[in-house]
């Protein structure tokens, strides 16, 4: 069977491919009362929206969401919220190539493999068009964790990485990097240029930071807050890595070295010295930021031939035409915090379940 739904007491089912009429998500399980219109969305999906520069795709789509249920009188009503964006840039005919020849690094075997048969138009499911309905859901979530602050952006781009001593957050919306570093931004044009000139790819990595997340969120073994983000953010289209905290640096540590020492605390709570876990032990919050690293491969859709083949078995190359992003990692940001909301507000009614 297919899994198309995400969280447990607040949930969202995401439905539609990347050359289909339409996309979104149903929400459900957000509770009644809260306000709510497309104006609060849209800023998401224009934040994550294509061809905004040249070093995205090239596809048009406005990406404008409506809201088509869920909602009366400006407020949510506790049932079900239906969100539609609809596709009107599709180009199939440039994948008549991929309909005959999987692409290696993308889902086209797989999806075969598994289903027998694929749509194989911008790669359906497999699509990163598809995130525009998860980062439409994310929106909600954030209504449900006003106490919340994410923030995400890009830390490194093929390899080269930001410098902390320059991280400025202002300068998040002044690139189209998302990157926080100016001088990095710089180095990027000419490196991601390079790459799409090429014909070729780049992979990155996003950084995400949550801060106002409240000691308790999360529960013991199978419902961990950290074992919840890392599903959420790997289920990403193109993701191939998380790490939550210091990750697999923390393995270079020693145990003192990574211990996140306490001393007494003005409010009541501990004052942490160090961060190392991310804002998460034993899979709960603690009160500090809560800290994640995804890594997204380069763009399996490239100019460059590959070598492959084809649905019969046959020895072939392919490159695939049409309208792809050199680094699909850009996008990515506000997809990383749409997930992250996704799962705190998820978190945050279940620690309300139990404990009250």
């Amino acid at each position: 069977m297919s899994f198309n739904t995400f969280g447990r007491v607040f949930r969202f089912t995401t439905w539609g491919e990347s050359h289909g009429p339409a996309l979104g998500a149903v929400v459900d399980g957000c509770p009644p009362g809260l306000t709510l219109s497309e104006a609060d969305i849209q800023p998401f999906l224009d934040k994550r929206r294509p061809g905004q520069s040249r070093f995205t795709t090239q596809r048009q789509e406005p990406d404008q969401v409506r809201i088509l249920s869920g909602i009366f009188e400006g407020r949510t009503t506790g049932t079900p919220i239906a969100l539609h964006i609809d596709n009107v840039d599709q180009r199939s005919k440039d994948y008549s190539e991929v309909a005959k020849a999987y692409r290696p690094g993308h889902a086209d075997y797989a999806y075969d493999a598994k289903y027998g048969f694929r749509d194989y138009r911008g790669g359906g499911r497999s699509s990163a068009r598809e995130t525009a309905a998860r980062v439409a859901a994310g929106a909600v979530a954030r209504l449900v964790i006003p106490e919340v602050m994410i923030l995400a952006w890009v830390e490194a781009i093929g390899g080269d990485a930001i410098d902390y001593a320059n991280f400025d957050a202002a300068e998040i919306a002044n690139n189209p990097f998302f990157c926080p570093d100016a001088e990095a931004a710089k180095r990027w044009e000419a490196l991601v240029d390079g790459a799409r000139k090429s014909g070729s790819s780049l992979g990155a990595v996003i950084a995400c930071e949550a801060t106002g997340v409240p000691p308790g969120w999360g529960a013991p073994l199978y419902a961990k807050l950290d074992s919840e983000l890392a599903a959420a953010c790997m289920s990403i289209n193109a993701v191939k890595g998380v790490e939550i905290g210091d990750g697999f640096a923390a393995a270079t540590l020693t145990g003192e070295e990574n211990a996140d020492a306490m001393r007494p605390g003005n409010d009541g709570h501990p004052h942490f010295l160090a961060n190392h876990a991310g804002g998460v032990a034993g899979g709960i919050s603690t009160g500090q930021p809560v800290r994640v690293r995804v890594a997204f491969k380069p763009t399996s859709s490239i100019l460059t031939p590959v070598e492959t083949v084809t649905r019969e078995g046959e020895a072939a190359e392919i490159m695939t035409k049409g309208r792809h992003d050199p680094c699909v990692g850009i996008r990515g940001v506000p997809v990383v915090e749409a997930m992250v909301a996704l799962v705190l507000a998820d978190q945050k009614l279940l620690h309300r379940a139990q404990v009250g």
